[in-house]
């Protein structure tokens, strides 16, 4: 079997786990099912290295989340925006669906399109940036 293969059937059956929250012997059976029965698409060999880069973004994405979260609750953000980020080039739905996750898995920044031209409108808050005018008084 090979590797992106491996990796499809860890992301479905982690999914699977996330959406039921049970892991009874019953359950792992039929999620396992579930990720083998599920069509597959062909994928390119050099995907293997963009999956790898993305597990590790996860990673690395998770002590990010709670940094995010602590300067949240320490200093206020007041300010928002909405940005358009390029989809990266040859990625596949299973990465663009990471790739989402990713933006949305951190406290300041979700993702509330995707346009199938390939960019993503991303929400963002920021804290308040204080004008010079201001800090003079």
């Amino acid at each position: 079997m090979e590797a992106i293969a491996i990796l499809n059937i860890i992301l479905r059956l982690t999914i699977w786990f996330l959406l039921t929250a049970d892991y009874s012997l019953a359950n792992i059976i039929i999620g396992v099912a579930i990720a083998l029965l599920l069509p597959r698409s062909y994928t390119s060999p050099e995907a293997l290295n963009d999956w790898l880069r993305v597990l590790w973004e996860i990673v690395v994405a998770i002590p990010q989340a709670y940094i995010e979260a602590i300067q949240i609750m320490l200093r206020p953000h007041n300010e928002e925006d909405i940005v358009r980020k390029r989809v990266k080039s040859r990625r596949t739905p299973g990465l663009i669906f990471l790739d989402i996750f990713l933006i949305t898995f951190t406290p300041k920044t979700i993702v509330v399109k995707y346009d199938e031209a390939g960019w993503y409108e991303v929400h963002r808050v920021k804290p308040k940036v204080r004008s010079r005018e201001a800090n003079r008084d």
